[in-house]
């Protein structure tokens, strides 16, 4: 049996049935809540540093929203710091298409190592997550969670496989057990393997722990491009 998500992608049903109960579920936005707010004041001072350096490393907007996946299938618009040079997704195809080591490398894990599109702030922002800021927004509305799956684009979906309806049943995170894995330093089927293992045995414990490794995680940068 096969349902569509969204529009346009059918993946298979898993027999596997996931049974959050409501009140843990509640629990967890809550703590979104509160934690997003606290951390929004607490890293304002810091986004406003790092919009400012934006404005004066390149020419472009200060922030890139692009459509994402979200709870249910629903496409939201995700907030991060500019990171690319204007234009970046015609650079990157024109790039894939002159070059067939990168074209193979962006089929396997729809990241390149060495992305022409990042400019040099962009790959400093990227290194230590400090993009991922404005997502706090995402997660205070409720688009995201603290911790979850990572967001994608629609078509990624087909990389998932059938677990992509499973997958997507929850609010996707601004942390999650592929982000304190290794990140890019992973494959992308062992990522997918992490993510629908974190959406299965999910606990708050699971989400504390996840937390917690988070920090050392990003202070180290490991993964990250």
């Amino acid at each position: 049996m096969s349902h569509t998500i969204g529009t346009g992608v059918e993946v298979a049903r898993s027999p596997v049935v996931i049974d959050h109960h409501p009140a843990l579920r509640a629990v967890k936005r809550g703590i979104d809540v509160v934690g997003s707010s606290v951390l929004i004041v607490l890293l304002l001072p810091l986004a406003l540093i790092v919009s400012l350096a934006i404005v004066v490393d390149s020419r472009g907007p200060v922030l890139f929203l692009q459509r994402r996946v979200g709870r249910n299938g629903a496409e939201f618009r995700l907030i991060k710091f500019r990171t690319m040079v204007r234009d970046g997704e015609g650079a990157l195809a024109a790039h894939v298409q002159a070059d067939e080591s990168l074209r193979r490398e962006w089929e396997q894990s729809r990241k390149l190592r060495n992305d022409p599109r990042v400019t040099r702030l962009g790959a400093f922002l990227r290194r230590f997550s400090l993009d991922e800021l404005p997502q706090l927004l995402n997660v205070f509305v409720g688009n995201m969670s603290l911790v979850g799956p990572r967001p994608v684009p629609r078509d990624e979906l087909a990389y998932f496989g059938e677990r992509a309806a499973q997958i997507v049943e929850v609010r996707p995170g601004l942390t999650g057990l592929w982000a304190v894995s290794g990140r890019s330093e992973i494959s992308y089927e062992e990522r997918v393997d992490l993510e629908h293992r974190y959406v299965v045995q999910w606990s708050l414990r699971m989400d504390a722990s996840i937390l917690l490794k988070t920090i050392p995680a990003v202070m180290r940068g490991h993964g990250a491009y």
